[in-house]
C-alpha cells in the first residue's frame, strides 16, 4: 500500500465513522444475526493473494459493521462500556501508525514520557502525593492482579517473589467485587480459598464487623492476613466501602489496603459528588479504568500505587538483552522494568488527547449527567407500584425488580430472563440481570455521553409494557 492509497482509503474510514456517529442512534443496538451466521461469514482459508483495500472495505461493511454491538448508541446501558470520545479515537489510530512499545524507554521515548505524565495526572485526581506512580493496563483485571501481587510481595518482605507462597495467606472483599479479585488472588498463589468473600449490608458495602471477624477467626488457625481489598464503585450497585475505615483495620493489621475504583474512578471528576470516594488516597494502591468512565477507547486500565518503589521491587528485572549501556545515569524510565507488561501499548495517548480535548470538568459534567440519569430512574420506579429499586443508586448503575403479579421465585427470574431478551430483540436498548442477595434483577448502567433523559423514559416504558404483557 503506498501512501496514496493509505491516504484515500484513511479518508474513507473517516467519513465511514463520522456518518456512523451521526446515525447510530437510529441502528438496531443489537445485531439480530445467529453465531452460526457470523461464524459462516467469516469461515474462509487464509488468503494466499492480497486484494484492494476497496474489497477489503467492501467486505468489513458486510460483514463486520451490521453485525456489531453499538456501544456508542444512546440506548446501551450495558456491562460498563462507555460511548469513546472522538478525542480519544483518534489517538488510538495514531498510537496504532506510530506503534511506540512503551514497556522499553528506546522504543517510544516521548510516549514514556506521556504516559508517566497521564499516569501522574490519575495519581493526583486520586489525591497521591509526589512518590506515586503505575502503569496502564490492559483493564481492571491485570490492575487488580498486580495490586494484589504488590500487596503479596509486601507483606511476605519479596520473599513470595521467589520462595513462592509456602504459608497460608488470606485477602479480605466484599461479595461485590469484581470477578478479576477471584481470579487475581489464584493468580498470585493464595488460590480462591484464601479470598474471604464477606457479606454487606442493605447499602452493599463490606461489613466491618464481618471483617474484623474473619480476621480474628484467621490469625487464630495461623493464616495470615496479606491485603483488604476495598470496593469504590461496584459494578451492580456502584456501592463504595467505608475506606477510611479499611484503612484503619489495615493499619491495625499491618496489611495492604488495595481499592478497586475501575469503574467508581471516574467520580473523581464529578462536581456535584466529589467527596463520594472519600479515603481513596490512603489506599496502597487503587484500579482505575479510564477506559469506562473517562470515555477513552478499550483497552486503557490503570494500577496506581501511592509508593512508587513498591513497582520496582515487585518487577525489577532487566536482563542482558534490554539494558542500555549508555544509560549510565538511569535517565530512562524502563516501564518493564516498573511494571508486569514488557511489550505495551501506548495506552496513554488517546487519554491524554480526551483530557486536553475535553478537559477534566467537561467530563466531568458528562459523569453527573449519567448519574442524574440514574436519579431519574430511580424515581420513576419509586413512584410505580409494580417496580422497585434494591437501593438508591451513587453513581450511575441502577438496579431495578419487577414486583407485580403474584409467582414465585423462579418465574419472576425467568419474568426478567425473558424481559431482557425482548429488550435486546427490540434494539432500541440493552441492558443485563444480575443478582443481588438471592434476587433477580434487571442491571442498567449508563455511561455515555450520547445519553439523555428521554432514553431513560423510553427504556422504563419498555419495561413497563413487556413486564405487564411477558407469559
Amino acid at each position: 500500500m503506498d501512501t496514496q492509497e493509505f491516504r484515500r482509503t484513511g479518508h474513507q474510514i473517516i467519513d465511514l465513522l463520522a456518518d456512523y456517529f451521526d446515525q447510530v442512534g437510529d441502528k438496531p443496538l443489537f445485531p439480530d444475526v445467529s453465531p452460526a451466521h457470523l461464524q459462516h461469514i467469516f469461515d474462509e482459508p487464509p488468503p494466499q493473494a492480497g486484494e484492494s483495500m476497496d474489497e477489503v472495505m467492501r467486505e468489513l461493511e458486510e460483514k463486520l459493521l451490521p453485525y456489531c454491538s453499538h456501544v456508542n448508541h444512546p440506548g446501551y446501558f450495558g456491562l460498563i462500556t462507555p460511548t469513546p470520545t472522538p478525542a480519544g479515537i483518534l489517538g488510538d489510530l495514531i498510537a496504532s501508525a506510530l506503534n511506540q512499545n512503551i514497556g522499553a524507554y528506546a522504543i517510544g521515548p516521548s510516549g514514556v514520557a506521556m504516559e508517566r505524565q497521564t499516569v501522574r495526572w490519575l495519581c493526583d485526581l486520586v489525591g497521591y502525593g509526589a512518590g506515586a506512580g503505575g502503569n496502564l493496563t490492559s483493564g481492571g483485571m491485570t490492575a487488580n492482579f498486580i495490586g494484589l501481587k504488590l500487596a503479596r510481595d509486601q507483606i511476605s518482605g519479596d520473599r513470595a517473589q521467589h520462595e513462592g507462597v509456602r504459608d497460608q495467606w488470606a485477602a479480605y472483599v466484599s461479595e461485590e467485587r469484581h470477578v478479576s479479585i477471584d481470579k487475581a488472588a489464584d493468580a498470585i498463589g493464595i488460590g480462591r480459598e484464601g479470598l474471604r468473600t464477606l457479606p454487606t449490608d442493605d447499602r452493599f458495602q463490606i461489613r466491618l464487623d464481618a471483617l474484623e471477624t474473619a480476621l480474628e477467626e484467621d490469625k487464630r488457625h495461623g493464616i495470615k492476613p496479606m491485603c483488604i481489598i476495598g470496593m469504590a464503585g461496584t459494578t451492580n450497585t456502584g456501592s463504595v466501602d467505608d475506606l477510611v475505615a479499611l484503612r484503619r483495620i489495615a493499619d491495625q493489621e499491618s496489611i495492604w489496603l488495595h481499592v478497586d475504583a475501575a469503574y467508581g474512578g471516574g467520580m473523581l471528576l464529578s462536581q456535584t459528588s466529589p467527596d463520594l470516594l472519600k479515603g481513596l488516597e490512603q489506599a496502597d494502591s487503587v484500579t482505575m479504568d479510564p477506559h469506562k468512565w473517562f470515555y477513552a477507547p478499550l483497552d486503557a486500565g490503570a494500577v496506581l500505587v501511592k509508593n512508587d518503589e513498591r513497582l520496582t521491587r515487585s518487577f525489577g528485572l532487566q536482563p542482558a538483552y534490554l539494558t542500555e549501556q549508555k544509560d549510565t545515569e538511569r535517565e530512562r524510565y524502563q516501564y518493564f522494568v516498573h511494571s508486569f507488561e514488557q511489550s505495551r501499548r501506548f495506552r496513554s495517548l488517546k487519554i491524554w488527547m480526551s483530557f486536553k480535548r475535553y478537559g477534566l470538568k467537561e467530563i466531568g459534567r458528562w459523569i453527573d449527567a449519567n448519574v442524574k440519569q440514574a436519579h431519574h430512574l430511580y424515581d420513576m420506579v419509586s413512584a410505580h407500584p409494580d417496580f422497585e429499586a434494591v437501593v438508591e443508586p451513587v453513581m450511575s448503575a441502577i438496579c431495578i425488580r419487577y414486583t407485580g403479579r403474584a409467582m414465585d421465585d423462579a418465574a419472576r427470574t425467568a419474568l426478567h430472563h425473558d424481559v431482557v431478551q425482548q429488550i435486546e430483540e427490540s434494539g432500541k436498548f440493552w441492558i443485563s440481570t444480575t443478582v443481588l442477595k438471592g434476587k433477580t434483577y434487571f442491571r442498567i448502567n449508563p455511561v455515555n455521553f450520547r445519553t439523555r433523559q428521554e432514553h431513560i423514559d423510553g427504556l422504563f416504558d419498555m419495561l413497563c409494557t413487556a413486564c405487564e404483557n411477558v407469559n
